[in-house]
């Protein structure tokens, strides 16, 4: 277990490191507080010291929201749409890596004995699980992201296509874009009542709409995380007697009527469990999705493929790619139905990819048993 280690008025202190996106545990480390300004704060980071935080808890936030600004300031970079995606990330990365050197101490009990802090606890509870009865120290943003992700988790999030709310656990991806649920809440099964497959569930809101439209389903997800909380979400729902969640790298066993894959739609690395659900690399995901498919419909079965266009529009896959694989797995296209973005990022101009967002179609592919492999 990392450690992390300071000195605090003549005194070593240590505490237990954990870091959500495996970042390693600082090796050099000074003690602020709210003398410390953004630009001293920027300074001390960019020279690869950590800031171990000792003032007041809201001028920490501030000062890791004052950071950001500051880091946001570097000039836009320039290319094409791909080189501006790969920038962007380099960029995200970057400033992820400098904010990160902001500290927190959690309590052996997950307190936070900070001036004005609040109780973060039930928070600490919900995302690291029981305290280990000693101190841990954790990034400022991350904490923060804790305490947000636990705000949406009690108060959950609307699904209109499914008329209840999800719960997300934190670092499971929350379905904030409606869109593509109401995809799979209107096209039409191919049997009833279909067995059928939601492969990469997270919050299981899509095994959900499926339940509710008189499926038998099984859901699947290979982080354990989304397993607990698609668990939950079908009890609260009400439909553990329809939907059967497992924890399994893509396919269970046996066969479907229907087969519905979201998988994350840009190829590239994630760099943490949450980023799991948007960065798949090397299409790997949507790739196994696709190849898998045949042996793993009943007759007459379908595979629905939920994918927007946006790596596309980003130059990072071309629709060419997409249909030479359905071909070559024995695929055929049955339909395929389209739904324009509604989530705030569509219409956010100081996004350097806002043209693309706002741009990006997400459509729904209905794929069925074809020709075999190579004949087309």
């Amino acid at each position: 277990m990392a450690t992390i280690s300071w000195s605090e008025n003549g005194s070593p202190k240590s505490a237990r490191w954990h870091s959500e996106n495996s970042a390693p545990a600082p090796t050099s480390v000074v003690v602020v507080d709210d003398r410390t300004t953004a630009k001293a704060a920027h300074r001390t980071a960019e020279a690869g010291t950590a800031m171990l935080w000792r003032g007041d808890f809201h001028a920490a936030r501030r000062l890791v929201q004052d950071l950001d600004r500051r880091l946001r300031r570097r000039p836009a970079p320039e290319g094409d749409t791909a080189s501006l995606f790969r920038a962007h990330r380099a960029a995200r990365a970057e400033r992820a890596e400098l904010l990160g050197r902001v500290l927190l101490v959690l309590e052996p009990d997950h307190a936070l004995a900070l001036q004005r802090a609040p109780d973060v606890r039930e928070a600490c509870l919900h995302a690291y699980g029981p305290p280990t009865g000693e101190p841990m120290c954790v990034s400022a943003p991350e904490l923060l992201g804790v305490i947000s992700a636990h705000q949406w988790h009690e108060k959950g999030v609307d699904v209109p296509a499914l008329g209840e709310r999800i719960h997300p656990d934190y670092g499971v991806f929350a379905p904030v874009r409606s869109e593509y649920v109401a995809l799979v809440a209107e096209a039409p099964l191919p049997a009833e009542p279909p067995v059928a497959f939601d492969l990469g569930t997270g919050t299981g809101v899509l095994a959900a709409v499926l339940g509710r439209r008189g499926a038998r389903v099984v859901a699947t997800d290979i982080n354990p995380r989304a397993v607990v909380c698609a668990r939950a979400n079908i009890h609260r729902l009400g439909l553990a007697e329809r939907v059967t969640v497992e924890e399994a790298d893509l396919w269970p066993s046996g066969r479907a009527d229907v087969a519905v894959c979201n998988p994350p739609w840009i190829p590239a690395r994630p760099t943490s469990a949450l980023e799991l659900g948007v960065y798949d690399q090397d299409s790997d995901m949507l790739h196994r999705f696709i190849d898998g498919l045949r042996e793993h419909l009943n007759p007459g079965g379908q595979g629905w493929l939920v994918l927007s266009d946006l790596a596309e529009r980003l130059g990072l896959r071309t629709r060419a790619e997409l249909l030479d694989r359905i071909a070559a797995a024995g695929l055929d296209v049955r339909a395929r139905y389209d739904t324009a973005p509604s989530h705030p990022k569509a219409s956010d101009t100081t996004d350097p990819l806002h043209q693309a967002r706002r741009e990006e179609i997400t459509s729904l592919w209905r794929l069925s048993a074809g020709s075999p492999a190579g004949g087309r």
